[in-house]
């Protein structure tokens, strides 16, 4: 009984081993498994921020967005200059992670409630700003990952 186990768990690994080796099955693993992180850290953040400072702007978006933008122009630009990172390392984070986190139809959503809800002031500041600071955001993340890297 105990042989056939082991048998068994052996012939297990070596087929897990070998799925995990092909790029098809690696590459979705890694961005469905990045994209999980992403989306449950833009739920919880998002709850954590509106319980903070309420529900009439939203928030926890445009925190998200800037953030995003940051974390992205800095993996970006980190992983371009670093070789050691792998394909699928990159895929996790940018991909998968960042790219569930930030989702800009979201964004179009909330910009469409504060027009309807808040007015053209509210709306055209949180629809210009998390552009332009978006922007922003990327360029200051590329910049501190080629300080970090002299």
């Amino acid at each position: 009984m105990i042989r056939t186990l082991i048998a068994l768990f052996a012939s297990l690994s070596n087929s897990l081993f070998t799925a995990f080796s092909q790029p098809m099955i690696r590459n979705p693993l890694a961005i469905g498994l990045g994209a999980i992180a992403g989306a449950l850290t833009r739920y919880y953040l998002t709850l954590w921020l509106a319980s903070r400072f309420g529900t009439s702007f939203p928030y926890g978006t445009f925190f998200i967005n800037l953030t995003g933008c940051f974390g992205m122009g800095f993996f970006v630009s980190f992983s371009e200059r670093i070789a050691a990172i792998s394909p699928e390392l990159v895929l996790l984070l940018a991909v998968g992670f960042l790219g569930s986190y930030t989702t800009f139809s979201t964004y179009e959503l909330d910009t469409h409630r504060l027009l309807r809800d808040s007015g053209l002031g509210t709306a055209t500041f949180y629809w210009m700003g998390s552009a332009i600071l978006g922007v922003v955001g990327i360029q200051l993340g590329m910049s501190v990952a080629r300080f970090l890297l002299r």
